[in-house]
């Protein structure tokens, strides 16, 4: 455990208080299991979207209070996430309800079709979300000063993804992240870059223009050595876009800069993952903090389930850590292993258990447990 004071003053938890809060699009994940989308005749539903991801495993695995900020079509698809939701324990009382047009030209509920992937097939996602409900979110949609001031929150996150949706969702995010910083609420942003989801909006330069200007804003900033210089322009002296996102030197010499640039931020963080097929990687996580790297141990030649959500898997372990004054170390530690056992299972979301995540950060073998 590091023992050098925390950079990051986080308000104390209370009863009336969330632990954290995000902000972003839930969607139905239709996955075909074993099969491909082409080939499927049955799906199992799964909610998921990459900052709800990490309100539920902090959640649902660690036991914190948090809640969604987001928005659905009163339907019966809308009505299933919310379900799915609630069985997550991720508090619903800022899910935005809106009338369904009966056939969804002008409203509906995001779907994701995903397949795991398998051996030398890699994942593949495919997005049919236009016209969603959380897309078309803008700012004033959400009391900012009356969830951060009261009930309040000691936490925020959203991320690249939700920013992406649309021209209102991009003003939305930076509109939520100047109101939890002015009331003191830590601010954690995952760049999460996707090309498909900016190239009808700017592309990638509304995609650095937008990105560069909220994370003035963010203290925790979590993303790659390929994301922070597509996003945020960092390309420090060496830096070669194409460095796998495994290259530990890369990140650290892209994080310092990101430091230098935005000195605002008090950590930033990445997974480090070396992809040797779809269903075998290594995987490692890394943070700076206060001028210090921390690194998690390696997880060589990690057996795959389903990769989706292992990165959301890692931000929720992470800011576990950090949020409960568990040092830089352990918060990386945890973060790793439980993005790690989060690839174990189906669907986005981790069905593992604190126990079982503080048992995998300490070594333990994988016996049966009877």
């Amino acid at each position: 455990m590091n023992s050098s004071p925390s950079l990051l003053t986080i308000k104390p938890a209370a009863s009336d208080r969330y632990d954290l809060v995000s902000l972003g699009e839930v969607m139905l994940r239709l996955d075909p299991g074993e099969s491909r989308v082409r080939c499927a005749r049955e799906f199992t539903a799964w909610e998921g979207g990459g900052e709800y991801n990490v309100a539920r495993g902090l959640r649902r695995c660690f036991g914190l209070q948090t809640a969604i900020c987001t928005a659905f079509a009163d339907n019966e698809v809308g009505r299933l996430l919310e379900g799915c939701i609630l069985q997550g324990g991720v508090d619903t009382r800022y899910v935005l309800w809106r009338p369904f047009d009966g056939v969804g030209r002008q409203i509906r509920n995001g779907l994701n079709f995903t397949e795991r992937g398998f051996g030398v097939r890699g994942a593949a996602g495919m997005y049919d979300r236009g016209h969603s409900a959380a897309s078309q979110l803008k700012p004033g949609d959400f009391d900012w000063d009356a969830i951060f001031g009261r009930p309040g929150a000691r936490w925020f996150h959203t991320g690249g993804i939700f920013a992406a949706l649309s021209d209102t969702t991009l003003i939305l995010a930076l509109e939520a992240v100047k109101a939890a910083q002015r009331h003191g609420v830590i601010v954690s942003y995952d760049l999460n870059y996707r090309p498909s989801l900016w190239q009808n909006i700017g592309g990638q330069a509304r995609a650095r223009e937008v990105n560069t200007e909220i994370a003035r804003h963010v203290d925790v900033m979590i993303g790659n050595t390929e994301h922070l210089k597509t996003c945020l322009g960092i390309e420090p002296d060496g830096m070669d876009s194409s460095t796998p996102e495994s290259e530990s030197p890369a990140f650290e010499a892209a994080s310092e800069a990101a430091a230098r640039a935005y000195p605002n931020f008090k950590v930033v963080a990445t997974t480090l993952r070396a992809t040797k097929t779809a269903t075998r990687n290594d995987w490692g996580a890394l943070c700076w903090m206060g001028g210090q790297f921390y690194r998690s141990r390696p997880y060589l030649d990690l057996e795959i389930f389903d990769r989706i959500g292992g990165g959301d898997g890692f931000a929720s372990g992470f800011i576990f850590g950090l949020i409960t004054g568990a040092g830089p170390q352990l918060a990386v530690d945890y973060g790793a292993a439980h993005g790690a056992l989060a690839m174990t299972t189906p669907g986005d979301n981790s069905m593992a258990s604190k126990a079982e995540i503080e048992a995998l950060m300490r070594g333990e073998g994988i016996r049966a447990q009877r």
